[in-house]
């Protein structure tokens, strides 16, 4: 894998101590044992040393870097990097790596691919990591099935990939601990008729949750098979990763399951967490699928919003809590769906920060309050597109919104 060209570390590291002096936080990595190994550039450096408190500023074009198969190249990934794929605009901040992860399917249109993508701030670049197989058909494995075998229950490409590839939606979360990207697969595909066609039993598929984890060190898939009792695995869910409780969730309040469970990875099972008690108490306080949301580690909690309303998540109490009401017209909140925003905690205000790409505004919520403000951005006006990807970098301690590869970030608080 090739990388951006390289620059001095003594150069960036007295851009570093700039960023430090105006409150980014002080973790930042050279990526001396991270895979690929990338030089971070000054003049990002030097843009983020002086971004003020509420202001945006544009940071350049991110390099796109890769081992690029002949199907990456045939979408024009090498070009463009992974880009927004529409119920799929999941990032996931890996901290040991210090840098995002992207994964999961477009609704079709261009492409179904099951490559995996992480972006690195400060050397500005997007990193293929895993190569796409096959691209998979919306309701099945697509014209080509050569690269695909059905193995021990599972449709899994040659690769160890996963040939049935979803929408993230809400359901990719990061574990720390295991250093792996979790992603609750689940998808439309004619999986029984997709065996048949394969020359297997149809009868030995697995039926439990296609619940998957992808490693970036080792850039390779694994899949889950749960002993029963397990969840449903509906569209739309919430997947995250919370230490308290050692596991992820994975979280549904619709007709097709109302519950809260927990995977426990190194068993690999699932619990149900009979949040609430269960029953009415549970549907009238979870939030419902098209959630967005993340972990608070300083006040323990999940955070959620679903359309207008607001929902925290206890795991001590084991409750959900419905903790705002809003509406479309009453002006203080933000519309919140898996398709069309994305919200991130920033650990230094200990604020959600929430990016909508319908209205193209940012939001912050107090969870103390609890309330939203809408945010007035000055700078450099954050990049519009369809097809626009967000997270939140602590390590310097900005939103960051992509467009293609032209890359902004917006600074919120500062020390």
């Amino acid at each position: 894998m090739t990388g951006p060209s390289i620059v001095s570390r003594r150069g960036f590291i007295q851009s570093a101590g700039a960023i430090a002096a105006v409150g980014v936080l002080p973790n930042i990595g050279f990526g001396a044992q991270i895979d690929p190994n990338l030089s971070p550039n000054p003049e990002v450096a030097s843009k983020l040393a002086s971004l003020k408190p509420n202001h945006g500023v544009t940071l350049g074009k991110a390099s796109v870097i890769g081992d690029f198969n002949a199907t990456a190249k045939r979408y024009r990934l090498d070009k463009t990097g992974p880009r927004g794929r529409d119920f799929t605009i999941k990032m996931c901040w890996a901290p040991d790596r210090k840098r995002a992860l992207f994964c999961g399917a477009n609704h079709g249109v261009p492409h179904r691919l099951n490559d995996v993508w992480e972006f690195d701030l400060p050397s500005l670049t997007w990193g293929m990591l895993y190569a796409p197989d096959l691209p998979r058909g919306y309701g099945d494995l697509g014209k080509d099935t050569s690269d695909v075998e059905f193995k021990d229950g599972v449709l899994i490409t040659k690769r160890g990939g996963p040939a049935v590839i979803a929408h993230t939606w809400w359901g990719l979360t990061y574990d720390p601990r295991h250093k792996a990207l979790l992603f609750m697969n689940t998808w439309v595909t004619k999986k029984k008729k997709a065996v048949e066609d394969l020359g297997g039993d149809p009868e030995q598929l697995y039926e439990g949750p296609p619940l998957w984890a992808f490693y970036p060190a080792t850039r390779t898939w694994k899949p889950f098979k749960a002993p029963k009792p397990y969840p449903r695995a509906i569209f739309s869910g919430m997947l995250e990763y919370i230490p308290d409780l050692g596991g992820s969730i994975w979280h549904a309040n619709n007709w097709q399951m109302r519950s809260t469970w927990l995977h426990d990875y190194k068993k690999g099972t699932w619990k149900d967490l009979k949040a609430n008690g269960g029953g009415k108490a549970f549907q009238n306080a979870a939030p419902m699928p098209e959630q967005i949301g993340y972990y608070d580690p300083k006040r323990k909690i999940i955070v959620a919003h679903r359309h207008f309303d607001t929902h925290h998540f206890d795991p001590k109490k084991n409750k959900w809590t419905k903790v705002l009401t809003g509406d479309k017209e009453d002006g203080k909140t933000p519309y919140g769906h898996d398709a069309r925003s994305v919200l991130y905690h920033d650990p230094l205000s200990g604020h959600g920060l929430l990016v909508q790409f319908q209205t193209n505004t940012l939001w912050a919520y107090d969870p103390d309050k609890p309330s939203w403000t809408k945010l007035a951005p000055q700078g450099d006006p954050m990049p519009t597109g369809r097809k626009r990807l967000a997270y939140f970098d602590p390590a310097m301690n900005v939103v960051v919104v992509i467009h293609d590869t032209t890359v902004w970030a917006y600074r919120y608080k500062i020390n």
